[in-house]
């Protein structure tokens, strides 16, 4: 769907590989007139390729000679006289993970859109893929929002349905949920700034909430495996967890103390070596035979 208001200016906030379908659209649609990112370039590489692992965000900018800014906080009172004189009615945001001031809030009179993946009031916060997998969803979906004070609690100007597979991961189910948001940005964008799509209010009595996640979040006390239920559980963890935080243990194998991560497609990882099946670990640590847990996984 091509947008006709080729001259509007867009700002976007956003970080990592999964938005780049969003900056995709609005490049192709739009003016974009500038990036914002927490993502930082490493310094003191070798070179740009090195010190841009990581940056997809970054590296897609660069490339497609499109202004972009890294930043830590949005405190800073040059970004924000920034983000002023450009004067662009209104800014998109996803997978930025900073809280935006009331005084950027305010600084685009059509306001500030946000792509979050689930189907609001349901799953708020950081983690609305991890825990829609932790908790058994069959299905979630994506929502367009205007941004107000509180977290994800604007106005719906559009949402999704998106069906969660036995197989998906956070990562899996993250990068179809922003494609899909960037399809459906495409369409209600346009819309909403001639004044024909009007937000529709949350029902805030149906809001459910998201934590933040820790590399603490995905270890396992390997004696609480030992239930009826642990395998679904497990299973569920492991894919909501990869590729981050991941889900892992340790264990003292032969006097040594291991650190091992459970894998999506039953499969181990002992820190240091290449991913092996169930199997193959048991084969290469045959001591590891005594553990009851290896029964419900």
């Amino acid at each position: 769907m091509k947008i006709k208001n080729l001259k509007l200016k867009i700002i976007f906030f956003g970080s990592s590989n999964y938005v780049i379908p969003i900056i995709e659209v609005l490049q192709k649609n739009f003016d974009l007139s500038l990036v914002i990112t927490t993502e930082r370039p490493r310094d003191n590489l070798a070179s740009q390729g090195e010190a841009l692992r990581g940056c997809p965000v970054i590296k897609y900018c660069i490339e497609n000679k499109v202004q972009y800014l890294s930043a830590s906080t949005l405190s800073n009172q040059n970004l924000k006289t920034l983000i002023l004189n450009l004067k662009s009615p209104i800014a998109v945001v996803a997978g930025f993970g900073l809280i935006i001031p009331e005084e950027i809030l305010n600084a685009f009179p059509k306001g500030i859109i946000n792509i979050h993946p689930s189907l609001l009031p349901k799953y708020r916060g950081p983690t609305p893929v991890q825990t829609s997998i932790l908790n058994g969803e069959r299905s979630t979906g994506v929502s367009i929002m205007k941004i107000d004070k509180k977290v994800d609690h604007g106005p719906i100007l559009g949402q999704e349905k998106e069906e969660i597979l036995d197989t998906d991961t956070a990562g899996s189910l993250y990068k179809r949920l922003f494609v899909k948001g960037a399809n459906l940005l495409s369409k209600v964008l346009n819309s909403y700034l001639k004044g024909d799509l009007k937000p529709i209010a949350q029902n805030h009595t149906k809001a459910i909430f998201t934590k933040p996640l820790t590399r603490q979040s995905g270890y396992i006390d390997i004696s609480k495996l030992e239930t009826r239920n642990s395998k679904l559980e497990l299973d569920r963890m492991i894919r909501a967890y990869f590729p981050w935080p991941g889900v892992w243990t340790q264990l003292r194998i032969n006097d040594k103390l291991l650190r091992i991560k459970f894998l999506p497609e039953n499969k181990l990882q002992v820190e240091g070596k290449k991913p092996m099946s169930y199997k193959d670990f048991l084969n290469g640590y045959p001591e590891a035979k005594r553990f009851k847990w290896l029964d419900f996984v």
